[in-house]
């Protein structure tokens, strides 16, 4: 699929004095953020996330933007600017910077941290900006101010980019809490003033549009986890996002009240909140936090692991403790606290998760059945406070599945914008600000750049077809040799079956049949080994749809001799 709107053709040359917004990522799913403004033949980059593969992906580790679109201009680009330190908004900058190392990253004091420290594992030394809320600087021929936005990780920001075309406010992700733990609200005082200078196109979060209200606040998680640490009487282990400082330090402060011990589990919970608590983000009550190898030498009751793999990542800590398969093991009496929301598509990985940890015999405490965790993305009636607030001119709904994109341009509209001005698009459609009006004016395309172990984009969705049918249907393999002077087959057929529920004798009944199906394509002068394959293929595939209502791989060889 290149884009989803195949009606679209390709847009037509930027006119002279208008703005052009393409998203490569974040509108249709929930991930894999990235947008690119255009004025005057000049690019910035908004985010550059990545997308966590699903389970009819298999052997991807991650899904990156296609950047096809901007891979022969990246000379044009003026800077990335990066909202906050979440992987679904900063995961893909390695995978950019490889192709140019010296755009430029502007971000929060954490977010540029976080992307540091990633980029050192790929050998890259980023040119970098660091900005805060209240703060403007002018990229190129951008102008950006920057917001100060609540969301579930520190320091994350809106960027507001103004041209001559107009100017454009993306939320990045954020919600409305009121009192959060680090003091720092979303300014709707910057809000409010953006709007009476008047904001051209407001590309806002949509993640929660659908759900009705405000969001709980962070404050509420403190005290259910104090009720679930003092009911715990054995090891307790907390699953959650390595970026979230916010549930970190509730747990820190948790096992503190409670005289437990905190061992950080995963390279990324280690490497992130190392750095949170080094720029001073993350509060460490004294002797608290140990080594994971000190742990041992505790009774169960003093112990708390904090672990990523809360979305049932399969490499994660947590999916690897279900499963038997890490150093810490789980067993009665103890407890697990999941304390992060299921993001859309993750939902079989984390209940997979939760029934492993249940049958070891351990109390799984979640999103389900006890307050542990509150969304970072504002809910319907925060967005229409938003709204209310900015009188935004043009609307484009960013971040989320269609289904979130749909609601949030309703709330959109009900609040006055008209409906024309409100623009839904996804991935790859390209949105164009002309007098004052956004509207779409094509699409390019805008596919999925899997990562797959070292390699970047060479897998293709043939070949993930290829591996869902070895692993839903298996694979059968038949050898044989024919005579390249009579046709006679000289050895063979041979079948030999993989992952199908029946035993290699099943296919004695097709090998007659097979032969001959053989020989006689073989005695015309014209064919060749390969058409005599596609014979061997289509015997075999109609004997096996038929009598073993399955569709397995089928692999032919055939050799002349």
């Amino acid at each position: 699929m290149s884009h989803p709107h195949p009606e679209l053709t390709l847009p037509p040359a930027l006119a002279a004095g208008a703005l052009r917004i393409v998203p490569l990522g974040g509108l249709g799913e929930v991930g894999r953020n990235m947008s690119v403004l255009e004025f005057d033949g000049r690019l910035l980059v908004i985010d550059c996330g990545v997308l966590f593969p699903e389970d009819n992906q298999p052997g991807v580790d991650l899904i990156l933007p296609d950047f096809d679109y901007i891979r022969d201009r990246l000379d044009d680009i003026e800077a990335i600017v990066l909202t906050h330190g979440h992987e679904d908004h900063i995961g893909a900058v390695p995978y950019l910077l490889r192709l140019r190392q010296d755009i430029p990253l502007v971000g929060s004091q954490l977010t540029l941290a976080f992307v540091e420290a990633k980029l050192k594992e790929h050998r890259i030394t980023p040119r970098t900006l660091p900005v805060r809320e209240g703060q403007t600087e002018r990229l190129g021929v951008f102008e950006c101010e920057f917001v100060a936005v609540n969301h579930s990780i520190p320091d994350a920001l809106a960027v507001a980019v103004r041209t001559p075309a107009g100017t454009v406010l993306n939320t990045g992700d954020f919600k409305m809490d009121q009192l959060p733990l680090d003091g720092r609200i979303t300014d709707l005082r910057a809000f409010a003033r953006l709007g009476e200078q008047g904001v051209d196109l407001f590309m806002v979060d949509s993640t929660n549009a659908e759900v009705p209200g405000f969001v709980t606040g962070e404050r509420e998680i403190g005290p259910v986890l104090d009720r679930v640490f003092a009911e715990s009487t054995r090891r307790i282990i907390v699953a959650s996002f390595a970026s979230h400082v916010h549930r970190v330090q509730q747990v820190l402060d948790a096992a503190a009240m409670h005289e437990r011990r905190v061992a950080l589990v995963g390279r990324s919970m280690v490497r992130n909140m190392t750095i949170a608590a080094e720029l001073g983000y993350l509060h460490v009550p004294e002797g608290v936090l140990v080594d994971q190898k000190q742990v041992d030498d505790l009774p169960d009751d003093q112990v708390v692991f904090m672990c990523t793999g809360s979305q049932g990542e399969p490499m994660a800590a947590l999916s690897r403790i279900a499963n038997g398969d890490h150093r810490i093991s789980v067993g009665p009496g103890d407890t697990v606290i999941l304390a992060s929301s299921l993001i859309p598509g993750n939902e079989n990985a984390v209940f997979r998760v939760i029934n492993g940890l249940t049958r070891l015999g351990a109390r799984v405490v979640h999103s389900g059945n006890a307050k542990v965790h509150v969304s970072g993305h504002a809910s319907a009636g925060e967005l229409l406070y938003v709204y209310n607030v900015l009188r935004p001119r043009n609307v484009m709904p960013i971040h989320g599945e269609v289904r979130h994109l749909v609601a949030n341009a309703a709330l959109a509209v009900r609040t006055g914008v008209p409906a024309d001005r409100v623009v839904l698009a996804e991935d790859g459609v390209v949105v164009d600000l002309v007098d004052g009006r956004a509207s779409v004016a094509g699409a390019v395309p805008c596919g999925y750049v899997y990562v797959d172990g070292s390699s970047v984009g060479g897998i293709t969705e043939a070949e993930l077809k290829d591996r869902r049918i070895l692993g839903d249907e298996g694979f059968v393999s038949i050898f044989a040799v024919v005579s390249s002077a009579d046709g006679k087959v000289l050895a063979g057929p041979q079948i030999h079956a993989r992952g199908v529920a029946e035993q290699d004798s099943v296919f004695d009944a097709v090998l007659p049949e097979l032969s001959v199906a053989l020989e006689e394509a073989a005695r015309s002068s014209s064919v060749d080994t390969y058409q005599l394959q596609q014979v061997v293929r289509r015997v075999v595939g109609r004997f096996v749809a038929s009598r073993l209502r399955r569709r397995p791989m089928i692999i032919p060889v055939v050799v002349e001799a």
